[in-house]
């Protein structure tokens, strides 16, 4: 599991407080909203993690983004305790961690497909249902083109990485090339 011991600790509060109302996604979306817009206003970035700011102000700017994107009163609760934990540098990791305790309480993986070529609809769908009967586990699956891959598939399934590119072969017909020189 990524993420230090402390983002794992709000992670795990924050979890256990979704599993007892069963809000998982919710949530997840919700975090992953607001994180979102601190990724892409650098200013909001640096005046939240500025300890030159007061709490109190800084839970303010909180309290008003998370009014007009709408969360929910437990999402807003926690955000704001990482404001006063002086935490919000750690959001992006917690993020991480309670994405992945929510993945295992779900039985869900997330799968990451690289090919040369776009993949059709019936294609992705046939790759996924394969993936899903391999992992016993419910498949969120993102794909993406890759020019680099000369043709094949590259597919990372959690830590796992299968590679299946061409490229990837002809390296290994090239090293035993030069093995048996």
């Amino acid at each position: 599991m990524i993420g230090s011991n402390i983002a794992k600790r709000y992670a795990r509060a924050f979890f256990e407080i979704a599993a007892e109302e069963k809000q998982y996604e919710q949530y997840d979306a919700e975090m992953r909203n607001f994180s979102s817009i601190l990724r892409e206003n650098k200013k909001l970035q640096e005046f939240l993690l500025n300890p030159i700011f007061g709490e109190a102000d800084k839970k303010e700017v909180v309290e008003t983004i998370l009014k007009k994107i709408g969360v929910s009163k437990m999402t807003a609760n926690f955000l704001k305790l990482l404001v006063d934990k002086r935490r919000m540098d750690i959001l992006p990791e917690i993020q991480a961690c309670y994405q992945e305790y929510m993945d295992e309480a779900l039985k869900k993986v997330r799968v990451s497909v690289k090919t040369a070529f776009p993949l059709s609809a019936e294609l992705s769908a046939g790759v996924k249902n394969s993936l899903e009967e391999i992992t016993g586990k419910k498949v969120d699956i993102t794909v993406e083109e890759d020019g680099s891959l000369l043709g094949g598939v590259v597919i990372g399934v959690g830590d796992t990485l299968y590679d299946g590119s061409i490229r990837t072969q002809l390296n290994n017909i090239r090293n035993l090339l030069v093995e048996e020189r």
